[in-house]
């Protein structure tokens, strides 16, 4: 998959099968690359407007904070679950920004406190792609999906099963 970076810079992001077979070092090395030019892309803002309800409106079901996972993996703002009138469920993340990462994704993991692959694989859902790291956004929750099993957000770089951030649920 091709991703343009700016007008200069541009790289070729292996597929999973493709990383699980190189080297760790080879591995490591590309990951470097790939953050350093990462850091390198424009921002892309959101503004994505609350969903539109019924005079009783949302209600807020769970609510965090988005925390730095290090000091180059970082983001900020909130994140919060709402219960629409039709009892459906959206993520809203607002005043969010993260660092730009490669293939970052949103998860909903049932792990109080994930720091690393394992953590949050365990017992997750992938909401999609991150639409922007800066911004207010919603994601929409399967209808099927139990929220109470879900502690944290996770924004989360796919290819190099990386946290960039993470906000603990409550």
């Amino acid at each position: 998959m091709e991703k343009e970076m700016g007008d200069q810079l541009s790289f070729t992001m292996p597929k999973a099968e493709q990383l699980a077979e190189m080297p760790a070092d080879e591995v490591e090395k590309m990951e470097a690359e790939i953050q350093a030019a990462s850091a390198e892309m424009p921002d892309k803002m959101m503004d994505d407007p609350m969903p539109e309800a019924a005079s009783d409106g949302p209600v807020a079901v769970l609510q965090g904070q988005f925390q730095d996972a290090d000091s180059f993996h970082q983001g900020s703002g909130s994140a919060t679950l709402y219960q629409l009138p039709d009892g459906s469920h959206v993520l809203r993340f607002e005043d969010f920004t993260a660092t730009n990462g490669p293939d970052l994704h949103v998860i909903l993991t049932s792990h109080p406190a994930p720091a690393s692959h394992a953590d949050i694989m365990d017992n997750y859902i992938d909401l999609g792609s991150l639409k922007g790291n800066i911004g207010n956004q919603n994601y929409e929750i399967p209808a099927d999906v139990d929220i109470s099993q879900y502690k944290s957000v996770v924004i989360y770089c796919m290819p190099f099963h990386v946290v960039f951030s993470t906000a603990a649920l409550g």
